[in-house]
Formats: C-alpha cells, sequence, structure tokens
C-alpha cells in the first residue's frame, strides 16, 4: 500500500552510514584498529563499494581501485561486499522499529523511513521517540543518525546530508547541498556549475526555468523535499485491518509468559472480528525484544475461523517446529497481533440437541493447517482444475492453505472402464509402435525395453491443440487410444500428430489405468 504524504503528516528517517561494517563485525570480529573495506568486481576490476570509520579516516573511499587502496593502507582488511546480507539486515532493524508505528519503508541500502504521525506522544514526542530508537539501535552496535520531518524525501535528505543546526525545519531543508535531491550526477554537477549549490539557491528560481533547463526531475525532486508534491511512502508491510498490541513496563524473560500473552491478543482480536462479522485467514505475531530486535511469527488457515483454540494450536505448532527457537535475550517489551487476512464468516446454527456445530471436512481442514504450520505452505498441495482440456495441464498443484477443495472426477457409467488413467506421465513419455495402417490403432507396442501385444482397444479420442494459446495459431493433435495388452494390464497411448501435419508423428505413453 502507499501512502500520499500531507502537510499533518510527520517523518523520522534513519540513516546508518557504517551499516556493511557494523553488521559484518556482529559476527566476524576483527581487530580494533584494523580498517575494513568491502570490495565487489566494477567494470572488471576490483574496487571498493563501502568503508568502516577507520578506513575512511585512512582517506580510502568508494570506488577507489582495491590496488591502490591495498598500497595506501597494507593493513587493510578487505572482504568481498554482501548487499543481499546488508538487506536482510535492514529489513530486520526494520522490522523492530515497527514497535513506534506499522508505517516503516525500506530506503535501501542504508536506511528506513518511518510515517510517525500520530505515535510521537507514546513517546514523549518527536525528541522522546528519537532518543529511544537511537538508544535500542546503539545496543545492536548501529550508528544513526536521525532527522525529522514534513516529508519522507525532506527527512530522509536531512537525515544523509544535514552538517549544521538551522534555527528552524524550513530553513534546514534551504541549507541542503542539491546533492541531496538525489538526482543523476550529471544533472547535479550541471546545477553545482550553474552556480545553485543549496536546496534554497534552486527554490528562488522559477520551476518552469528549471524544469526547462535541467530537466523535469531536478523540478519534481525540488517540489517533493519542499512539500509542494505528494512524497510517496511504500511501508514493507501495509498495517493490517486489525492488529492488537500489549507492552509492559518490565520486560517478559520467559516465552511461556509470552505464549500465555499471545493468547490473551488472540482472543481480542477474535472479538474485534467477530464484531465484523469475519473470520481470520491469516495470524502475524510479532515479539518486540527491548534490544530494538523483533521476530515474526505467522501462522494461516485454509478457512476463516474465529476458533482462538485454533489459531493458539496453531502457533504452539509453529514455535515446537522453529529451526531457529524464540529468544526472548533481555526480554520482551512488547507484543503485536495483526490480522492481514480475514474472510466473511456468518454465525452458524447450533444443533437443537446442543453442542457445538462440526461441518463435514471441518477435520480435514484442520489437519491441513497443522501441516501447513509444521511443514510450510508450498510442502502441502492440493490439486485445482485448470481451465484446458490437455491432460496433463487439466490440474495444477497448488498450496493446500490457499486452494479450494479438490474437484470431484467425472464418474464413469456403471459396467464402463474410467476413461482417464490413474497414473499419469508427466511428460508423456516416447515408445515405439507398429499399427496395421498408419493413421489405425496400435497393434504392438514397444516400451521400457517390453514389447506389449495388444490384446484390446478404444479410440481413437481426438484432443486438438490449443491454438488460441500459440502465437503461430498452430500446435498437433493427439489420438487417444485406451488399449490391453495380452497380459490384462492397459495402457493410455497416443499418436501426436495427423499425417497431414506431420509426415512422421510419434507415439507416447501417457498414462497407466491399473
Amino acid at each position: 500500500m502507499t501512502t500520499i504524504a500531507s502537510a499533518k503528516r510527520r517523518y523520522l528517517a534513519l540513516f546508518f552510514p557504517w551499516l556493511p561494517a557494523e553488521r559484518f563485525c556482529r559476527t566476524a570480529p576483527r581487530p580494533p584498529d584494523a580498517p575494513l573495506a568491502f570490495s565487489a568486481k566494477r567494470r572488471g576490476a576490483l574496487c571498493l563499494v563501502r568503508v568502516d570509520p577507520a578506513a575512511r579516516a585512512a582517506g580510502l573511499t568508494p570506488g577507489m581501485p582495491l590496488a591502490d587502496a591495498r598500497a595506501r593502507v597494507p593493513e587493510l582488511i578487505v572482504v568481498p561486499h554482501d548487499p543481499a546480507a546488508d538487506h536482510a539486515w535492514l529489513d530486520r532493524i526494520a522490522q523492530g522499529c515497527a514497535r513506534y508505528t506499522p508505517l516503516v519503508a525500506l530506503d535501501a541500502p542504508d536506511g528506513l523511513v518511518l510515517d510517525i504521525a500520530g505515535a510521537e506522544h507514546l513517546f514523549g514526542g518527536e525528541d522522546g521517540l528519537a532518543a529511544d530508537a537511537e538508544q535500542r539501535l546503539a545496543r545492536l552496535g548501529l550508528t544513526v543518525r536521525a532527522a525529522f520531518g514534513p516529508t519522507a524525501d525532506a527527512a530522509r535528505a536531512l537525515a544523509r546530508h544535514q552538517t549544521r543546526p538551522a534555527p528552524d525545519e524550513a530553513q534546514a531543508i534551504r541549507r541542503l547541498p542539491v546533492a541531496a535531491l538525489d538526482l543523476e550526477p550529471e544533472a547535479t554537477t550541471a546545477l553545482v556549475r550553474a552556480g545553485l549549490k543549496t536546496v534554497g539557491d534552486l527554490a528562488s528560481r522559477p520551476m518552469a526555468n528549471i524544469a526547462a533547463r535541467f530537466g523535469a526531475g531536478a523540478a519534481s525532486a525540488l517540489r517533493r523535499i519542499l512539500g509542494d508534491a505528494p512524497s510517496p511512502l511504500d511501508p514493507r508491510i501495509a498495517p493490517p485491518p486489525v492488529a492488537v498490541e500489549r507492552r509492559f513496563a518490565e520486560p517478559l524473560g520467559s516465552t511461556a509468559h509470552a505464549a500465555r500473552v499471545l493468547a490473551e491478543l488472540v482472543g481480542e482480536a477474535i472479538e474485534r472480528l467477530a464484531e465484523r462479522g469475519k473470520g481470520g485467514r491469516h495470524f502475524r505475531a510479532t515479539f518486540f525484544r527491548s534490544d530494538g530486535l523483533a521476530r515474526g511469527i505467522e501462522v494461516e488457515t485454509g478457512h476463516p475461523t474465529r476458533d482462538a483454540g485454533l489459531v493458539m494450536r496453531l502457533f504452539a505448532e509453529r514455535m515446537d517446529t522453529l529451526a531457529d527457537p524464540l529468544d526472548p535475550g533481555f526480554g520482551f517489551d512488547m507484543i503485536r497481533l495483526a490480522v492481514p487476512r480475514f474472510d466473511p464468516l456468518d454465525a452458524s446454527q447450533l444443533k437443537l440437541e446442543g453442542g457445538a456445530v462440526r461441518a463435514s471436512g471441518v477435520v480435514i481442514d484442520e489437519f491441513v493447517d497443522r501441516m501447513t504450520t509444521r511443514l510450510g505452505r508450498g510442502r502441502v498441495r492440493r490439486l485445482r482444475g485448470a481451465d484446458t482440456h490437455i491432460p496433463e495441464q487439466a490440474q495444477l498443484a497448488l498450496p493446500a492453505i490457499d486452494a479450494p477443495p479438490p474437484m470431484a472426477w467425472p464418474a464413469p457409467e456403471a459396467g464402463e472402464p474410467p476413461t482417464r488413467p490413474f497414473h499419469l506421465f508427466d511428460p508423456p513419455q516416447p515408445i515405439e509402435v507398429i499399427a496395421e495402417v498408419p493413421d489405425g490403432p496400435p497393434h504392438q507396442f514397444r516400451w521400457r525395453r517390453a514389447t506389449h501385444a495388444v490384446r484390446r482397444y478404444e479410440g481413437p479420442e481426438r484432443i486438438a491443440a490449443e491454438w488460441w494459446r500459440r502465437r503461430d495459431n498452430g500446435g498437433l493433435t493427439r489420438d487417444y487410444y485406451r488399449v490391453e495388452d495380452v497380459q490384462g494390464r492397459r495402457y493410455w497411448l497416443f499418436r501426436h500428430g495427423l499425417y497431414d501435419e506431420k509426415a512422421d508423428p510419434r507415439w507416447y505413453i501417457h498414462g497407466l489405468f491399473a
């Protein structure tokens, strides 16, 4: 979901200037005084991509060839740049910052932007919120620069480019260098050469002249940073319609105690769903630790539910199968439960003799939910019918928790054999066939080095190609035969192509009956 900034919104930008180095040092300690740099191949040569404070103090900068850097600083420690690990660490930091607001956006590769409108009073105002965030991030060994702004672009620019304080926010924005607009390097150089070194210098010119001389991108960026145009913010997770949370003055040091609190939150969420006439399909619990990190656990159900016991059983199942157990660390100081997905769920009529309603299929649905929670949503699958008459494409294997119940196969008439085999080969396996006439039924076929003499056959059942799905409006026709060999085994064979479509059509075995 995308939110549009307005004059009433407030944003907090967090900039981590040494994120790769501080992330690396959490898992790979190094000598305290040794400079650290990250390298990657650029245009066929190894260059520095990121550096730490010690390397920057030694005169090393990103973009410098690695050979020159080693010649200048022989004791330099160089490791390969891992942007995926940096992004994962930034995403985990963002998950922890969701304690302040659900609207947290990644400003990759080394920043976050938070929409804090209506949340700052919970922490004693903006200064209190920033102090709390900086304190928690410092516990993780992170250096952070924070700044507030009326738009997301303004807050981000102040956090990254502000060098000295200003009497007010508007003046601070106008003092920013034009590099804060994040334009192409050529456009930024052109602005500086024209004597427009700050945002204020640019804002004093007519917007039409800026767009005509430096491009529409420069004018749009200027309007966004000044708040004259919408500044979009794309949160990493859209705020859920239903969410409940519990904060603690003293952190919870026990996972069992946290589970009891989670059960209470599930009950509150179920009540809110009942007021809307809805049932939850997706439940997400987030455990916020006092050191600034957070851990999320999610469960899903195949059908909408307001059964708190079922939801807690799924959460217990999920916690028991975690490869990395839920660790409270120094304690959980907040737990949040969100219901990002729910569907209509009408009340059920109780039986006249009393007791709970037990609809048909509920036991199977609960079993699917448990297995999906334990094994993963992609490991438990159901077959779903597809809109095609090509046999191997007639069904799709989809996650059972998403797919509707399987379609019932059409039952054959009494006394008639099934029209489709129980086992289907995908792809079909080639065979060698001898037929009495070229376009006639198979008389004998060879499959897997064994020869089978056909005693009975039925067919052909002609299935034409889906010409409307092909760019060439073509495709080969299939003639299917149900055959039985002299030993009573039944097969499903087809000839791929008619003789007026292909000079030498091939034969395939597509399935086994019994």
